[in-house]
């Protein structure tokens, strides 16, 4: 059974503790066993493109990576385990406009020491239109113990 204490665990960790995660802003909307859905809310500071004024590449695939990340990450529901990214592929389908961008990720599959996520990026004013889609794969680590852990 899934405990609600565990996942805000995971909620506070993802947008408190994570430095980068806390820099740009990331706020988990939805965290349930299998499925999170972050936001970004839009700043000046995130536009990539000073022509077009468009979301950065980098913002969009961050938020892919930590959607991913925390997908799979409950659906262990082990908040004592380290998750960290393996390989994470972006396409990129439609450029992000100057707003909040949403991901939101599911997992496929999680073994022993892999899991993986699909997440798909939109934005609130046209949550039908696929600002990009990813895959991420993570590699699931269980904290050492022992001397060499405090290396």
């Amino acid at each position: 059974m899934v405990r609600a204490m565990d996942l805000d665990v995971l909620r506070q960790v993802s947008e408190e503790f994570i430095p980068f995660n806390k820099l740009l802003g990331v706020r988990v909307v939805v965290l349930e066993r299998g499925r999170a859905v972050a936001e970004i809310p839009f700043r000046e500071e995130l536009i990539g493109d000073p022509i077009k004024r468009v979301l950065h590449g980098g913002v969009i695939s961050a938020l892919a990576d930590t959607a991913g990340g925390m997908t799979v990450w409950s659906s262990l529901m082990n908040p004592e385990l380290r998750i960290s990214t393996i390989d994470l592929r972006i396409d990129y389908l439609r450029p992000g406009q100057r707003e909040t961008l949403v991901a939101e990720g599911t997992t496929l599959r999680v073994g022993r020491s892999v899991g993986v996520a699909d997440i798909r990026l939109y934005q609130p004013s046209a949550p039908a239109d696929t600002v990009a889609t990813g895959r991420g794969v993570y590699v699931i680590k269980a904290p050492r113990s022992g001397p060499a852990s405090r290396r």
